[in-house]
């Protein structure tokens, strides 16, 4: 053969080998080509946002061509080197329901897509507080309730320690009708059916919020830069070994020894109350209740409703020797359902398991008490009897433990980050129990919030509404400092952060309950800013606000925004909580009048006012000032210069 023919030969199958080797990589990658995937919140029943463009996104492999077809319309997109694409969706009028369909190596559809306006509601318990918890006060509101263009995306709990995330690990949009409507934020929703009422435009709420949380664990690792404890404990939490082995160390320390106490007779204790109260000192563990209760024979066999208040911390309930419920935290309200073949006419046996872990124990004061079927009612209020189960003792750890979802940046990166492409209508805000303490810190971490968020999602002008503390705890009638006065101040001064707004709750507390009842009201006040600062609709959306003061001597004279038709006392009475100091600090209690669209304060007692506070306390006993349409002034503190 000559060495034409060899090297044609060799040529040939250099050839043949390339195509044979391009066959087999084009074979190998379309078995290892990703399906498309989208996040969780792109997903059947969404809301997006209109009026603003929209940007889709998602995971498939790199490279890879994906075409997006919606309302008429394709878009295309190529996936980045990561596999991550996205394309962007021209601003839209309100509307719907449209169907959604993207396609690359893969097909997926998204079906009941709408276009409103979506709000990112966020905060601890009273933001998480659902409908199904407050079912009694709002039972009609959940009946009637058949909003399909209202809809929830609740995002599961979901904190880390080392960096923003993707995605949620689940989800789901569900509507606001029937029974689902139970899972939805009951702020929220009140807030969500006001606008829906008034505007008739779809409405998206992103439900993330963790009971017990503070505001540092929900801002960025980028923002909390500037405050350097905060970033030294987020770069400590990023060594995992660290972080395990303080919680290792906090739990053996913390661990607890107990016994029990020698036999004796049961002992009357009074239902509600905490047994310290009752001749029991610091004891911490088990105490079992028990009464025997007469049920009338109407109620017998029957389904019923069982109302125990609150229990500090955690219950178990048993009635003729069967369990119908028990909760494991002090928070909730203990309302049980009895099936039916339970009760029994006459005499019934009621026990009670009670553990508490620390403070008081016992069957918190002033809530309902009661057992029901049909139109009959039983009392259980009155004299029980108690024995002691267990006692614990505790050997307190020296060392605290890491509780992850509390950590500065963790809620953020678990359930912020995954939701900053999604377009946003504004922000509802319910948060700061957990700070309270913490008032010099709060003042620059809300603002610090708001900023934050608005950069993630790029838009410095994104509404941000919140909602100021009600009041909490015992009622105090004498001036006296307050943990929870100084941190609803530090509330009102974030209202200098443009395009804010707060809604004040001071009227809607409970003294025994950190979750009040009175959710609708908050939603719907909230409803109210939103229509005047975001909808641009004119009417009072706000209580009195305080703006300045003129002194004359010993006399100061207070003026307000948002006054409304003017100012009242709620009452009708002399205008009460207002307190004023000299230089020394030692507040009295001050005459107030109403003059005009002012409020002059002043004391015999005090000759040089240098400070004037309103409604300053956990919970004020009675802060009347209002303006005409019915919508309470904010507490607050100035200092007279």
């Amino acid at each position: 053969m000559s060495s034409t023919g060899a090297s044609n030969m060799l040529l040939a199958n250099v050839i043949r080998a390339a195509a044979l080797s391009i066959f087999f990589q084009v074979i190998f990658c379309s078995f290892i080509l990703a399906d498309v995937t989208l996040p969780r919140l792109i997903s059947d029943g969404m809301v997006l946002q209109r009026e603003t463009a929209l940007k889709i996104w998602g995971w498939a492999s790199r490279d890879e061509y994906i075409r997006v077809d919606f309302a008429g319309k394709t878009y295309d997109a190529v996936a980045d080197a990561d596999g991550k694409w996205h394309v962007l969706l021209p601003p839209l009028d309100a509307g719907g329901p449209y169907t959604m369909t993207i396609t690359g190596g893969n097909e997926v559809t998204v079906n009941d897509v709408l276009v409103g306006d979506v709000w990112f509601c966020s905060g601890q318990s009273n933001m998480v507080h659902m409908l199904n918890i407050h079912d009694v006060t709002y039972a009609t509101d959940i009946a009637e309730a058949n909003y399909q263009e209202i809809r929830q995306f609740l995002v599961p709990t979901a904190a880390d320690l080392l960096a923003p995330q993707n995605d949620f690990p689940s989800g789901s949009w569900t509507r606001a009708m029937g029974e689902d409507v139970r899972s939805f934020s009951a702020v929220a929703y009140f807030f969500a059916k006001k606008i829906y009422d008034t505007h008739r435009v779809p409405i998206g709420i992103i439900n993330a919020s963790v009971g017990g949380t503070p505001i540092e664990a929900w801002i960025s690792e980028e923002r909390l830069r500037v405050f350097p404890a905060l970033n030294g404990t987020i770069q400590q939490n990023k060594d995992t070994a660290y972080v395990q082995s303080v919680n290792r160390a906090a739990a053996q320390a913390a661990r607890r020894k107990s016994f029990v106490p020698s036999a004796g007779g049961w002992r009357n204790i009074n239902v509600p109350g905490y047994w310290e109260d009752q001749g029991i000192r610091d004891l911490d563990g088990v105490v079992w209740y028990r009464k025997e209760v007469d049920i009338p024979a109407a109620m017998a066999g029957k389904p019923a409703g069982v109302f125990l208040g609150r229990i500090v911390d955690e219950d178990v309930l048993t009635i003729n020797g069967i369990e119908v419920g028990r909760t494991t935290y002090m928070y909730p309200q203990r309302r049980y359902k009895v099936p039916g073949g339970v009760l029994k006419a006459g005499k019934n046996s009621f026990l009670v398991k009670v553990t508490n872990h620390g403070g008081k124990g016992g069957f918190v004061p002033d809530k309902p008490y009661c057992i029901f079927a049909g139109q009959d009612t039983v009392d259980l209020k009155g004299t029980w009897q108690y024995k002691v189960g267990e006692v614990f003792d505790y050997h307190h750890a020296t060392v605290p433990s890491i509780n992850i979802q509390n950590q500065p940046a963790a809620l953020f990166n678990g359930m912020v980050a995954p939701a900053i492409d999604y377009a946003l209508k504004g922000v509802l805000w319910y948060q700061g129990e957990s700070n309270v303490g913490q008032h010099a810190d709060y003042v620059l971490r809300l603002p610090a919030l708001i900023n934050d968020w608005r950069t993630k999602w790029g838009n410095q002008m994104l509404p941000f509404l919140y909602v100021q503390l009600p009041g909490f705890m015992e009622y105090n009638y004498l001036p006296s400092e307050s943990s929870w006065a100084a941190l609803r101040e530090s509330q009102r001064k974030a209202l200098a952060v443009p395009q804010t707004a707060m809604a004040v709750a001071i009227d809607l507390g409970e003294w025994n309950d950190i979750h009040p009842d009175r959710k609708k009201e908050v939603g719907e006040r909230l409803a109210l800013l939103a229509r005047k600062l975001v909808y641009g609709e004119d009417l009072v959306a706000s209580g009195p606000m305080y703006q300045s003061y003129q002194k004359d001597g010993h006399k100061v004279s207070l003026s307000f925004d948002h006054v409304g038709s003017g100012l009242v006392a709620r009452d009708g009475g002399a205008l009460s909580e207002f307190a004023i100091a000299g230089p020394d600090r030692k507040f009295v209690w001050a005459k107030a009048e109403i003059r005009g669209d002012r409020v002059v304060v002043w004391s015999e007692k005090v000759g040089d006012p240098m400070y004037v506070r309103y409604a300053w306390a956990d919970n004020p006993v009675n802060p009347n000032l209002y303006n005409k349409e019915g919508l309470p002034a904010s507490p607050f503190e100035i200092q007279i210069n």
